[in-house]
């Protein structure tokens, strides 16, 4: 799944340094994650690194947006042009 910022945002601008995709950006009223280039920091980071910044905790899944590891893994191939570390491939 791809992460969502919910409407508690308090515009803090911690998360969007911290996105390794470049995913994170100043939307209308809040900060905002495009599905389509968020891989909850798979491939990068063992957790989505905004998740582990928010100081309000106002990340969470995309219920809209479901993709497994997998998948996941593929995005960060696509976006990055690398191939995922040995050790990031399981599970």
């Amino acid at each position: 799944m791809a992460l969502l910022i919910t409407d508690e945002c308090i515009n803090c601008d911690v998360c969007e340094p911290e996105c390794p995709n470049n995913a994170i950006y100043m939307g209308e009223e809040i900060y905002e994650i495009d599905p389509a280039r968020c891989t909850e920091c798979v491939g990068h980071h063992d957790e989505p690194q905004c998740k582990v910044v928010c100081p309000v905790e106002c990340i969470e899944f995309n219920p809209e947006w479901r993709e497994d590891r997998p998948q996941l893994l593929v995005k960060f191939e696509r976006l990055t042009g690398q191939q995922a570390e040995a050790g990031q491939q399981s599970d």
